[in-house]
C-alpha cells in the first residue's frame, strides 16, 4: 500500500511537471503588439487657375472654378476704398480698425469694398498709419487726424 502511495504521488508529480514544462513555452512566446496607427495627412483641395492644373470631377466641362479665381484676382489689390479708422493700444500691442474689422499685426481677413472682397493682412502699425498687403503688394493706410 506504500508503494501505491509513493507511485501516485510519483505519477502526479510526474504529470504536474510535464503540464509545467508543456505550459512554459508557450507563456514564453513573445506577445506580438499591435501596428503603430498609420499617420494619414488631411486633404487639401488647391482650386486650378486653368484646366491644364485641373477640373470639377463631376462637371468636368465646367470653367466656374476658373471664372471664380480670375474674379477674386480682379478685385485683390484695390484697397483705395479702405480706411484706417482707429489705433488703439499700447505699441507693443496695438490694434487698428480698418473698415470696422479690428487688426493685429499678422491677422488676415476678407473685406468687403464697393469693389468686391479683398483679402488683406496687416504688416506693421505705426502711430498714425498702418501697414497692409494685398495680392502680395504693400500698402500704407493713414489715419486722418481732424485738425
Amino acid at each position: 500500500m506504500n508503494w501505491c502511495v509513493i507511485s501516485s504521488k510519483s505519477a502526479v508529480a510526474a504529470w504536474l511537471s510535464a503540464g509545467f514544462v508543456m505550459v512554459l513555452p508557450v507563456a514564453a512566446a513573445p506577445v506580438a503588439q499591435p501596428a503603430a496607427p498609420e499617420v494619414v495627412s488631411p486633404s487639401v483641395f488647391v482650386i486650378p487657375m486653368n484646366s491644364k492644373d485641373g477640373h470639377d470631377p463631376f462637371f468636368p466641362n465646367s470653367t466656374r472654378l476658373y471664372e471664380t479665381v480670375l474674379a477674386a484676382r480682379s478685385h485683390a489689390g484695390d484697397v483705395s476704398s479702405l480706411v484706417l479708422k482707429g489705433i488703439s493700444g499700447p505699441p507693443e500691442r496695438r490694434l487698428a480698425i480698418i473698415n470696422n474689422h479690428t487688426f493685429g499685426v499678422g491677422d488676415e481677413q476678407d473685406l468687403a469694398t464697393p469693389q468686391g472682397r479683398i483679402h488683406i493682412r496687416c504688416v506693421e502699425i505705426k502711430d498714425n498709419s498702418v501697414v497692409i498687403e494685398s495680392a502680395g503688394q504693400r500698402h500704407e493706410l493713414k489715419y486722418a487726424t481732424n485738425p
